[in-house]
């Protein structure tokens, strides 16, 4: 059994802090490229198309900006956790694991299953 110290806990307290503050970083840009992306044909189909004008009134307009920043942002940021996870679990993983090249058992594999 081994004890943990305050050093590790407080190291990966910081690293914890650096990967969601990336991640949040991360969010913030996807959601700010997902609001111009979204708002500019909304507002541009209201002010041109007919039924556009008719039916979606301002807070249909908010709604509909602020949904896709809202995806937007935690998609991304999920993805980056994500990736961050996968990343620092492969560093601190034994060395015998980190071998993921296949070791097959001889027997050749269809085009499709190749590595």
């Amino acid at each position: 059994m081994s004890t943990v110290t305050r050093a590790y806990l407080d190291q990966r307290l910081a690293l914890a802090k650096r990967c969601s503050r990336e991640a949040n970083l991360a969010g913030v840009k996807a959601a700010a490229v997902a609001t111009i992306a979204s708002a500019v044909p909304t507002l541009a189909s209201v002010r041109m198309l007919p039924w556009a004008k008719a039916n979606i009134n301002p807070t249909g307009q908010a709604l509909i900006i602020c949904t896709a920043a809202g995806m937007a942002y935690f998609v991304a940021a999920d993805k980056k956790i994500l990736s961050l996870a996968r990343k620092h679990s492969f560093e601190n993983a034994p060395e015998h694991l980190k071998n993921t090249s296949f070791q097959g058992t001889g027997r050749p594999h269809p085009t499709f299953f190749r590595p």
